[in-house]
Parts: structure tokens; C-alpha cells; sequence
């Protein structure tokens, strides 16, 4: 069995005021394709400030869109190798 090994880069960014954080989550395959997706979380201005929280929200946002991505990347992938649906005679 081949195991192998992909890395997801996240890269988070907060706003000066500490309103919105911003996720960046990039994933580079073995086969040197690089997937990108962005995720944001906005603080309500009510909230006391806790930049984890945003972290966390935006990482996940990006990772879950990251995610999405890559399973219709695979659907696509299955559709073209199974070819049409049928014969047309």
C-alpha cells in the first residue's frame, strides 16, 4: 500500500481593528497542483475581542471550501474517465 503525504498551508490574517480575520488554506499535491481557498469570520461589535475565535472560524471556513473544492475536483475527474452515459446508435 503507497502512503502519501499532502500539506495544507493556513495563513490567517486580522484587520487592524480586529473586525474580520482572514483565512488563507493552500494545499500543494505530490503531483505539483496547488488548491487555494479563503475563509473570513467578522467579529460583531457588540463582542468583547477574541482573536482565536476568528482564527478558528476562518480556518475552518477555508478548510471546509477547501474541501468542497477538492471533492468536486474528484467527481470531475470520475465523470471523465467513466466516459458518456451511454450509446448513442
Amino acid at each position: 500500500m503507497e502512503s502519501k503525504r499532502w500539506t495544507v498551508e493556513i495563513f490567517v490574517n486580522e484587520d487592524d481593528n480586529d473586525d474580520v480575520t482572514t483565512a488563507t488554506a493552500v494545499l500543494y499535491t505530490p503531483a505539483g497542483q496547488r488548491h487555494e481557498s479563503v475563509g473570513r469570520a467578522r467579529r460583531n461589535p457588540s463582542d468583547r475581542p477574541v482573536p482565536e475565535i476568528g482564527d478558528e472560524l476562518a480556518a475552518g471556513r477555508a478548510l471546509a471550501d477547501l474541501g468542497a473544492k477538492l471533492i468536486g475536483d474528484g467527481a470531475e475527474d470520475v465523470a471523465q474517465l467513466a466516459g458518456p452515459a451511454y450509446e448513442a446508435y
